[in-house]
């Protein structure tokens, strides 16, 4: 066995848990109340070597005040624990359904990982590539670092995000004789290190929750903006009903027997991007203020880096034709993530030697959440065909390790 406090050099460790984000933090929590004595048979792996920590620099890099999720979501066993913890603090929870302040919450799963002795648990590596391989009889994953070590598992969990960027399709023409730092995709997006925008026009291309944030965070730095999307800009309080949460909807897509179907009754659920009703309040103000305006049912057709600024048309000039005589100085991309797992290398080897049906991009997993019945477990957004379009979300993290947990902590031959 590795010893866990420090990076593992090449051996053998039960449970390998990639990512160290809320849905691995949620799987640990519930796996040691359910068997305490699991203590010491896991490692966490993640490049930054503790917690949390995209999670919060997300946060962080968009100003967001506080989580789209009510307080009864979050990485500990008991869904009480966080309103118990913010009980001097009520002011931090926000209406409606009491929704956690960002910094409420950071503060409340440090607590949860002082609670659980999990602050050193976290082990800075980053895995490139597993590979499952047979050792007299038995199954093992062979993992490979960064750093040119290999880890050795009985058992891997995955909880990490890995989506990709959705990137316009009027960019693959795009000359790059822009600077880089004025066409961006979100994910690339930093606003504390954008201290002052004055008199600059900010183009964000997108429809969801991003997009808003980026709009307020840009327009409180001196910039007017122009959101712009393929579709209506609307509202929805959460990005899937809460009949997701349970089995008012849950029953009916665990009994739809067809994948593809499932996977049309995600989309469906998610609807695409949406903003709060509090945030589309704010942007409506910020357009009778004159610095902002929508531009919708509406998309990009071309854009070119001229003197220093972005000249840029859509494909709806009749309505939209003065977008072409403005002078833009920086573009964002709000344009969300494709989650598919044929473009994840870390899977490579795994999709060649064990393949599995895919819809979309997503796994069909069994109902334990593994990879065709190997010991190698799949939480998030990848783990939707079984859990629902929730996956990603906190809720979905408690989905899942409901589900993996139990078989983490049955009695293991590592026999296929």
């Amino acid at each position: 066995m590795c010893n866990w406090k420090t990076a593992p050099s090449n051996g053998t460790v039960d449970i390998a848990i990639i990512g160290a984000g809320p849905q691995a933090l949620t799987l640990v929590t519930h796996l040691l109340q359910k068997k305490e004595s699991m203590r010491n048979r896991f490692v966490v792996l993640d490049p930054a070597g503790d917690w949390l920590q995209q999670w919060q620099h997300q946060f962080a890099a968009y100003n967001i005040p506080h989580l789209r999720s009510p307080a009864v979501h979050h990485p500990d066993p008991d869904p009480h624990a966080l309103r118990t913890f913010a009980e001097s603090r009520s002011s931090e929870l926000f209406p409606p359904y009491d929704l956690p302040g960002t910094q409420l919450f950071h503060d409340f799963c440090q607590e949860v990982i002082r609670r659980w002795e999990l602050q050193e648990r976290v082990i800075p590596a980053q895995v490139q590539q597993i590979e499952l391989f047979h050792q007299q009889g038995w199954q093992r994953f062979r993992l490979g670092l960064a750093d040119g070590r290999v880890l050795t598992a009985k058992r891997v969990v995955l909880a990490i995000a890995g989506g990709q960027p959705n990137i316009p399709a009027w960019m693959q023409t795009l000359p790059s004789n822009y600077p880089s730092d004025r066409l961006l995709h979100s994910h690339h997006i930093d606003l504390r290190s954008l201290r002052q925008l004055t008199g600059e026009t900010i183009l964000i291309v997108g429809s969801g929750l991003t997009s808003g944030h980026l709009a307020l965070g840009a327009i409180a730095r001196g910039a007017r903006v122009i959101m712009m999307a393929r579709r209506t800009f609307y509202e929805k309080l959460f990005d899937a009903e809460p009949g997701w949460l349970g089995p008012k909807y849950l029953k009916g897509f665990h009994a739809e027997p067809d994948w593809e179907t499932r996977w049309q009754m995600i989309q469906a659920a998610r609807n695409g991007g949406s903003l709060t009703p509090a945030v589309l309040t704010q942007l409506r103000r910020r357009g009778r203020d004159g610095k902002l305006s929508f531009y919708q049912q509406c998309s990009v057709q071309s854009a070119a880096w001229q003197e220093d600024v972005w000249n840029v048309t859509c494909n709806q000039p009749e309505v939209h034709h003065c977008i072409a005589q403005q002078r833009i100085d920086r573009i964002w991309l709000a344009t969300g993530s494709t989650l598919d797992v044929n473009h994840w290398p870390l899977l490579a080897n795994i999709r060649a030697t064990n393949p599995l049906p895919l819809v979309n991009g997503l796994p069909v997993l069994d109902a334990r959440l593994r990879w065709a019945g190997r010991n190698l477990f799949i939480m998030g957004g990848a783990a939707a065909l079984q859990l629902g379009p929730v996956a990603r979300n906190l809720f979905g993290a408690r989905l899942a390790s409901n589900q993996i947990v139990p078989a983490l902590i049955k009695d293991f031959s590592g026999r296929s």
